[in-house]
C-alpha cells in the first residue's frame, strides 16, 4: 500500500518527502499538490482564476513534478482530460476556478459521464463564510454537477484534502469509470493543516462496491446459452477497451467462432481485418451488422449499454433472440433490452471465466450470411464513396486514403457529425484505443482539445483530429494551446460549408428545408497561421494524396483543410424510431 507521512515538525530525514518545503506545516493548496504527486498524476489541464489562485501559487513549486497545460477555455480542459484518459486509462485532471470556470467544464463533465471516462475536476470555490451569499464568482457547483458526476464533494477544510483526493481518484477509475468533481473552498486552500500530511491511496469505499468478479452461476448460464446457440452474435462496446480486455476478447471470439460487431465507441477493440469482424452497429453502422441483429438466435452484449443509436426502436430490436449481457454497471442490465442471462462484472474477469466453459465452435456458415449484405453495401455505398465520379472530393475517399497511408494505426480523434460517421466507416482500425470521439453526448467541439490531450497521454502514437467546419469553430481557440506546447497534432478539417448532419436530416426528412445550416466560414489556414501553426487547403482530387503526405510528414502541428462535396450524405442510415432492419442505403 502506497503511504506517505509528512510530519509537521521534522527532526530526522524524511526520504519520502520530495522537497524541504514539505517539512513545514502544509497549506491546503500544498497538500493538494502533494496528494496529486502521490497519486501518480503527471499532467493537469487547467486555467487559473481568483478562487483557485492559492493552488496555482502552490503549483509554481511543483512544475518539476506536475506538467500543467494552460488551455484557452475550460471546456477545452475537460475534453483534453477526456482525450488523455481515453488513450491511457488513467483519470484526466482539470484545474479551474469558481463560477464561470466551473460552469465551463459542465459540457465536458457530462460527456465524460455518459462515455464512462475517468476524470477528476478540481474546482475553486469562495471561502466558507461567503457560501450562499452570491459572492463574486460563486456558483453552486455541487448542485449543478450532481446529476452529471459519479461523485462530487465540497472540501471546506485543509485537513480533508488527502483523504478526499484519494477517494476521488479511486471512484473515478474503479468499476464503471466516470468524472468526479471536488469543489475546494478558498479558505481550505489557504489555511494550514492541523495534522500531519498522510496520503494513502484509496482501495475501497464502504458505500461503493463495484462487482468485478462475476457470480459463477451467472457465468455458467451464459456459457450454456452460448454453447446451444446456432446463430450467436457478439456486440462489443466501450467496456472492452476500458477493461483492457482486447486479448481476452480475441481469445473468446476465436474459440467460439462467433461473428462480432462493435458499437461506435467499441471500435478498435478488434482489428477490422479479423475474419469474424462484421463491422459496426448503429444508426450509420454497416448494413449487415445492423440487419443481422434481427436474425440471430443469441445476442451477446459485451461491455455495451444498448444505446438507442444501436437498437433503433428497442421494441423491434432482436425480439427473436436470447440475450446475454456482460456489464459492470448493474443499472444498465434490463434498462433497455431484457437480458436472459445477465453477467455483472468486469469484462476481463468475465471473459476469463467464460473461456473454460464455452465450446470450440465454427460458425462459418452463419458468418457467411453477413457477406451478402456486405456485398450489397459495397456496391451501393462503399465503392461510389471511395472512388467517386463527382467533381469535388468526398469525405469518405479522404478518410479511406488517410487510413491506407497510416496503415490503420493512428489515433483518430473525431468530432461530431458526418465526418465522425465517415471516420468510423472508412478508417480501418488495426490497434486498440484508436478512436477517440464523443459518443453518448455528441459534443461538437470535442475533437481539437481531445486530440492534444490524447497526444500528451501517448506521445508515441500519431494523433489525427478529424473535424467538420462547424465543430472546428466551437473550440478553435485551442490551437493556441497546441502551438504553445508544441504538440505535433495533425488536424484535418472536412469543409462543406454546412452543419452537415443537420442538413442531411433536413434533406431526407424535412423536404430540403435547410433551416440555418449553411455556414459562412473564415479562412481557417490564416487563423492557424495566426497561432503559429502551418497549414494549407486542398480543393482538388489530384492534390489529395500529396496533401495528406505533407500533413503526415510534418514534425510540428499542422492543419489541412479539405474542401469536400457540399451535399454528401452518410449511408447506411437507420431512420430514427425504426427497426435496425429498416436501414437505408440511399
Amino acid at each position: 500500500m502506497n503511504t506517505t507521512v509528512i510530519e509537521l515538525t521534522a527532526e530526522k530525514p524524511q526520504p519520502a518527502v520530495p522537497s524541504a518545503k514539505l517539512l513545514k506545516p502544509l497549506t491546503g493548496a500544498e497538500a493538494l499538490m502533494q496528494a496529486l504527486v502521490e497519486e501518480g498524476v503527471e499532467t493537469i489541464f487547467g486555467y487559473p482564476g481568483g478562487a483557485i489562485m492559492p493552488v496555482y501559487d502552490a503549483l509554481y513549486d511543483y512544475q518539476d513534478r506536475l506538467n500543467h497545460i494552460l488551455v484557452r477555455h475550460e471546456q477545452g480542459a475537460a475534453h483534453a482530460a477526456e482525450g488523455y484518459a481515453r488513450v491511457t486509462g488513467r483519470a484526466g485532471v482539470c484545474l479551474v476556478t469558481s463560477g464561470p470556470g466551473a460552469t465551463n467544464l459542465v459540457t465536458g463533465i457530462a460527456d465524460a459521464l455518459i462515455d464512462s471516462t475517468p476524470m477528476v475536476c478540481l474546482v475553486g470555490q469562495v471561502a466558507v463564510k461567503l457560501l450562499g451569499t452570491d459572492a463574486f464568482q460563486e456558483t453552486d457547483v455541487i448542485g449543478i454537477t450532481m446529476p452529471i458526476t459519479k461523485w462530487n464533494y465540497q472540501i471546506t477544510s485543509a485537513d480533508e484534502i488527502p483523504e478526499i483526493v484519494a477517494k476521488a481518484f479511486y471512484l473515478a477509475q474503479s468499476g464503471r469509470p466516470g468524472p468526479v468533481v471536488l469543489d475546494i473552498t478558498k479558505n481550505a486552500q489557504q489555511e494550514l493543516m492541523t495534522k500531519s500530511f498522510h496520503y494513502q491511496k484509496c482501495e475501497k469505499v464502504s458505500s461503493y462496491r463495484p462487482r468485478l468478479v462475476p457470480k459463477q452461476e451467472q457465468v455458467e448460464k451464459a456459457a450454456e446459452l452460448i454453447n446451444k446457440a446456432r446463430k450467436p452474435y457478439i456486440l462489443v462496446g466501450h467496456g472492452v477497451l476500458i477493461s483492457k480486455a482486447e486479448k481476452e476478447l480475441l481469445a473468446f471470439v476465436e474459440k467460439t467462432g462467433i461473428p462480432v460487431a462493435t458499437t461506435l465507441l467499441g471500435q478498435s477493440a478488434l482489428s477490422v481485418d479479423h475474419p469474424l469482424y462484421t463491422g459496426w452497429l448503429g444508426m450509420h453502422g454497416n448494413y449487415g451488422s445492423n440487419v443481422m441483429t434481427n436474425q440471430c438466435d443469441l445476442l451477446i452484449g459485451i461491455g455495451m449499454r444498448f444505446d438507442d443509436r444501436v437498437t433503433g426502436n428497442a421494441d423491434l430490436f432482436a425480439r427473436q433472440a436470447k440475450v446475454v449481457h456482460i456489464e459492470i454497471d448493474p443499472a444498465e442490465i434490463d434498462k433497455v433490452i431484457k437480458a436472459d442471462a445477465p453477467v455483472i462484472g468486469d469484462v476481463k474477469e468475465v471473459l476469463n471465466r467464460l473461456m473454460p466453459l464455452v465450446n470450440e465452435n465454427d460458425h462459418t456458415a452463419w458468418r457467411n450470411e453477413f457477406r451478402k449484405y456486405d456485398d450489397i453495401e459495397d456496391e451501393k455505398v462503399t465503392k461510389p464513396a471511395i472512388a467517386p465520379t463527382t467533381e469535388k472530393i468526398k469525405m469518405a475517399e479522404a478518410i479511406n486514403l488517410l487510413s491506407k497511408k497510416t496503415r490503420g494505426e493512428a489515433v483518430m480523434v473525431a468530432d461530431v457529425g458526418q465526418h465522425q460517421m465517415m471516420t468510423s466507416a472508412y478508417y480501418e482500425f488495426k490497434k486498440p484505443h484508436s478512436l477517440v470521439t464523443s459518443g453518448g453526448l455528441g459534443t461538437m467541439g470535442f475533437a481539437l482539445p481531445a486530440a492534444f490531450g490524447a497526444k500528451v497521454g501517448d506521445p508515441s502514437r500519431e494523433v489525427i483530429a478529424i473535424i467538420g467546419d462547424g465543430c472546428f469553430q466551437m473550440t478553435l481557440q485551442e490551437l493556441g494551446t497546441i502551438a504553445q506546447n508544441k504538440l505535433p497534432v495533425k488536424i484535418i478539417i472536412l469543409n462543406n460549408n454546412y452543419l452537415g448532419m443537420v442538413r442531411q436530416w433536413q434533406q431526407l426528412f424535412f423536404e430540403r428545408r435547410y433551416s440555418f445550416v449553411e455556414l459562412q466560414n473564415p479562412d481557417f489556414i490564416t487563423i492557424a497561421k495566426g497561432f503559429g501553426i502551418t497549414g494549407h487547403t486542398c480543393a482538388q482530387r489530384e492534390d489529395l494524396s500529396a496533401s495528406l503526405d505533407t500533413l503526415l510528414a510534418s514534425e510540428t502541428p499542422y492543419l489541412l483543410e479539405i474542401i469536400v462535396e457540399q451535399e454528401e450524405n452518410v449511408f447506411p442510415m437507420v431512420p430514427a424510431g425504426t427497426s435496425v432492419a429498416d436501414i437505408r442505403l440511399e
